[in-house]
């Protein structure tokens, strides 16, 4: 076994205010979209990859990855949508196992109604603070979090 290699005072510095960083942004977020749309952040986590999918549909195995999300977590998330009458499940015409989730007219409404003020928030409180270099910069950084993400050797996400 290798010995761990420490983060040094500026590396630990770093990463904790990045981290700190991420968590109250998606806080400012979650509280932005209660407070006008009653909905939460985990829940237009759902909703925006539907309503930008084909037909406003996925697999919810797709769904899972794309929320970042346990299947039971996202399965529990989507009955509380179905409840609401934004989303409806579908058995998948290809594998009977299959599930699709689908976004109904009324969740589109919703995202519709909740994009501009979850934009103006972003904006407010990230993007419009930035430089063009560390926008390019976040942008990189990103990438590099989803590459050296993809190339992880852990277990997948319980089901």
């Amino acid at each position: 076994m290798t010995e761990t290699r420490w983060l040094n005072a500026e590396e630990q510095a770093a990463w904790r205010s990045f981290v700190d960083g991420v968590r109250a942004l998606i806080d400012v977020l979650d509280r932005q979209l209660q407070a006008d749309s009653n909905l939460p952040h985990s829940y237009f986590e759902i909703l925006i990859p539907l309503s930008e999918a084909e037909g406003r549909t996925l697999r919810m195995s797709e769904l899972a990855e794309a929320a970042r999300s346990s299947r039971s977590r996202l399965s529990h998330a989507v009955a509380r949508l179905e409840e609401r009458g934004w989303v409806r499940r579908l058995t998948c015409p290809t594998d009977r196992r299959g599930q699709l989730a689908q976004l109904t007219d009324e969740g589109f409404a919703i995202v519709e109604a909740a994009a501009p003020g979850h934009v103006d928030t972003v904006r407010k409180y990230l993007i419009d603070r930035l430089t063009p270099e560390q926008l390019r910069a976040m942008g990189e950084i990103g990438q590099l979090l989803l590459a050296s993400t993809a190339e992880s050797d852990l277990p997948p996400r319980p089901a």
